[in-house]
């Protein structure tokens, strides 16, 4: 059996029985879930606007602007395939990129923001290591 989906089956397990057992001792199946998958946005996770690097700061700054963005791929929709922002409708996330200082490509560094006016975002988080994880930035 190939090594890496080996481990993708072990990760499944994992999160699986992890699962059963918090179901068995009273969680939600929402608490239960965002318990047990790593990177999920929780309301204690969370960085002060201020505590965002410089880059980050600017790139929130364009946002509520409305632009103009360095990047071509900046204000197009974020799918949140990994499950880990709360869930919404289609369209809901925009993401934007964070400039990453030396780096040739866009780096891992992004802001998704949610609204129904890209200028008037109702949550924004921050990634830095490109969707793995996200902060609820609080401004």
């Amino acid at each position: 059996m190939k090594r890496w989906f080996k481990q993708i089956c072990v990760s499944v397990c994992s999160l699986l029985s992890a699962g059963v057992f918090a179901l068995a001792m009273g969680a939600t199946p929402e608490v239960q879930a965002k318990e047990s998958v790593p990177g999920v946005a929780q309301a204690g996770r969370s960085i002060a606007l201020a505590d965002l690097p410089q880059q980050g700061r600017e790139t929130y700054a364009l946002i509520l602007a409305g632009g103009p963005f360095p990047y071509e791929k900046d204000g197009t929709v974020f799918g949140n395939r990994e499950r880990l922002l709360p869930p919404q409708k289609r369209g809901f996330y925009r993401e934007y990129t964070v400039k990453t200082p030396g780096a040739r490509t866009r780096g891992a560094k992004r802001i998704v923001c949610g609204g129904s006016q890209p200028v008037k975002p109702e949550v924004c988080y921050y990634t830095d290591d490109h969707y793995a994880s996200f902060k609820r930035i609080a401004p």
